[in-house]
């Protein structure tokens, strides 16, 4: 990746670090601090929407620290687009970062984590593959996947 890029994301990051900073401000103390009547509270550095990864040395920086749910996926497949507004979502209300891989652009990524059929899920955790499902999968087993490990 070219510095000039590495700086883009670096700014892209940044920028998605204070939406989110704000909108937990606008939120509330309870918001701030994490606490609130639901489970799946927003975490305060992450960001909250799918990271796009550019290339194999941003996906391993991106899955490197924390708990990052990573979604191999295909614009052209069905299933992974009925997906998207749940892995949205995840990336807004969960304590865990979202990467998104498109197969198509990133072939080598998917044959090295085995990816033949999308979506395929897995789950991250301090830079090490804890968790891998393949297909549609529903929310609630996807924020259940997830808590196991923040």
């Amino acid at each position: 990746m070219s510095e000039a890029s590495d700086d883009a994301t670096d700014e892209e990051l940044e920028r998605i670090r204070e939406r989110k900073k704000e909108r937990l401000k606008s939120e509330g103390p309870d918001a701030v601090t994490g606490a609130s009547d639901a489970d799946d509270g927003a975490g305060g550095d992450t960001p909250d929407e799918p990271i796009h990864v550019e290339d194999g040395s941003h996906f391993e920086e991106v899955v490197a620290d924390g708990v990052v749910l990573v979604d191999f996926y295909a614009d052209w497949c069905g299933p992974c687009k009925m997906l998207e507004p749940i892995v949205d979502d995840i990336a807004a209300t969960t304590d865990a970062t979202v990467a998104k891989v498109d197969v198509d652009a990133h072939q080598g990524l998917a044959r090295e984590y085995g990816v033949q059929g999308v979506p395929t899920m897995f789950l991250f955790v301090d830079g090490e593959a804890a968790e891998r499902r393949v297909g549609v999968q529903d929310e609630g087993a996807l924020r259940d996947l997830i808590a196991q490990h923040v």
